[in-house]
């Protein structure tokens, strides 16, 4: 009993400080990020379809990663907006830079980032928004004459911000913002003090560590299945991190993570199909492993 009640302690002390050293990063990202939804969501993506009517060529690319980046909606509020763009006309090379950016980032998880540091918080903004624009001109220079997305049967996207009183309309995406991300934060947490106390930090640095191929293209796969909600995933790969882990194994993690996650998948599915899907799949883990090992040779 006694060993029981130790091992409590450990883990509640290794929990304890993870929270506190996180836990602001999280509140301020979610403020942010409900702020930029209710005050700036319509703003950026009014500025894409504005550019849709200018010959920009590759450059409207790397405006609309941009633009998903800057874009606080989730893959399934993303969808009908790409649906939407794409009634307008929008060519599929930018709604596939603006769709595989927005699924990496969003303005909430790169305040979440920072509490990483400014050297993973860069690289992550960077790889996220590269993984976008080449996503955009893979299909512009593959698929320039033949649709890679289907729409059909997405409607026009509902907004739920719809209270004529701003300061309700903020505190209603706030809390809808608290309810959707807590369980996984509080989680995240968790697992990050049970690494801590039962993962030796020599593990970290043989399985992760070093600019060794092996490393990034684990670090890679583990993101596929572990992977469920971005602020989840910071206290781990804070700890991860700090036990030894290489910028470039994080970079891959963040990338396939949210590339892959389960319900990120099933609405891409939908507007894909089944070729296109594997494509998707196959691009996301050669983008990821190839960043990674960029990352490593660089950082």
């Amino acid at each position: 009993m006694d060993a029981i009640r130790r091992e409590f302690v450990y883990i509640w002390y290794y929990f304890s400080v993870q929270l506190e050293q996180i836990f602001g990063w999280w509140m301020l990202g979610m403020l942010i990020g409900s702020a930029v939804s209710v005050f700036a969501k319509n703003a950026i993506h009014r500025a894409l379809r504005r550019l849709q009517g200018k010959r920009l060529g590759v450059l409207g690319i790397v405006a609309a990663s941009a633009l998903g980046i800057a874009s606080p909606l989730c893959m399934y509020g993303t969808i009908p907006i790409a649906a939407s763009f794409s009634r307008g006309g929008m060519k599929d090379d930018w709604l596939a830079a603006f769709m595989m950016s927005s699924i990496l980032l969003n303005p909430q998880l790169i305040v979440y980032s920072a509490a990483l540091g400014p050297t993973v918080l860069a690289v992550r903004i960077v790889s996220c928004f590269a993984c976008g624009a080449t996503a955009g001109l893979l299909i512009r220079f593959f698929y320039k004459n033949k649709p890679f997305f289907n729409f059909s049967g997405f409607q026009e996207p509902t907004n739920r911000d719809t209270d004529p009183n701003l300061l309700l309309r903020y505190i209603k995406n706030l809390w809808r913002n608290v309810k959707a991300t807590w369980l996984y934060f509080f989680i995240g947490v968790l697992l990050s003090a049970l690494f801590q106390r039962y993962v030796p930090a020599g593990a970290m640095t043989a399985l992760f560590g070093g600019n060794e191929a092996l490393g990034v293209l684990m670090a890679a796969t583990i993101g596929v299945p572990l992977y469920a909600c971005g602020g989840g995933t910071i206290p781990l790969l804070q700890g991860w991190l700090l036990d030894g882990m290489s910028v470039g194994s994080a970079a891959s993690f963040m990338l396939t993570g949210p590339s892959t996650k389960i319900t990120n998948l099933g609405a891409l599915k939908i507007v894909l199909g089944i070729r296109h899907f594997l494509l998707y799949l196959a691009y996301v883990m050669a983008f990821s492993f190839a960043a990674g090992l960029l990352v490593n040779a660089v950082v």
